[in-house]
């Protein structure tokens, strides 16, 4: 009885952990060893690095996209870049927008496609050798030469030149 009840109790325990072969980790090469030509072969490390994480949005990203290519000869296309820095840019380019699609049918008004700079108010046609309406470069604050503009009157302009 004593011999069946030690039996069965190692049959219930846990089985016993085999004994691994631990490789020894790759020698460590200082600077100063490296330097000196003093630095012994290291092994390479069997798994290797994870690839570094992009991030989304990043500037050579935006860069690579192939924009759809655009028609202009039926459609003229006008840009408003205006500065995310204060509102006052942003009531007046959505203005500039309203009016022309009113004033303008079939014209597409596109406003800050890219990264606006800083401190700048700008409409023009697009295109490399498009025609500058408006531009307001490197404004400080408090924006003195856009408060100055009569919208109305650059927007009516601006509407004549195009038709």
């Amino acid at each position: 009885k004593i011999q069946q009840k030690k039996a069965l109790e190692i049959s219930l325990m846990a089985p016993k952990r085999k004994a691994t072969v631990v490789e020894p980790l790759p020698t460590r090469v200082t600077r100063s060893q490296a330097r000196n030509g003093n630095s012994k072969p290291v092994s390479v490390d069997p798994v290797s690095p994870k690839p570094k994480r992009i991030k989304k949005g990043t500037v050579s990203e935006a860069k690579s996209k192939v924009k759809a290519p655009v028609d202009s000869g039926s459609k003229k296309i006008v840009v408003v870049e205006h500065c995310t820095q204060c509102t006052q840019f942003k009531i007046r380019a959505v203005k500039v927008k309203e009016e022309l699609e009113n004033g303008v049918p079939g014209l597409e008004i596109r406003v800050n496609p890219e990264k606006p700079r800083r401190g700048c108010f700008e409409i023009r046609v697009d295109g490399e050798k498009g025609e500058k309406f408006v531009s307001l470069l490197d404004m400080k604050r408090p924006f003195g030469p856009m408060k100055a503009l009569d919208m109305d009157k650059v927007i009516s302009e601006i509407i004549e030149k195009i038709k």
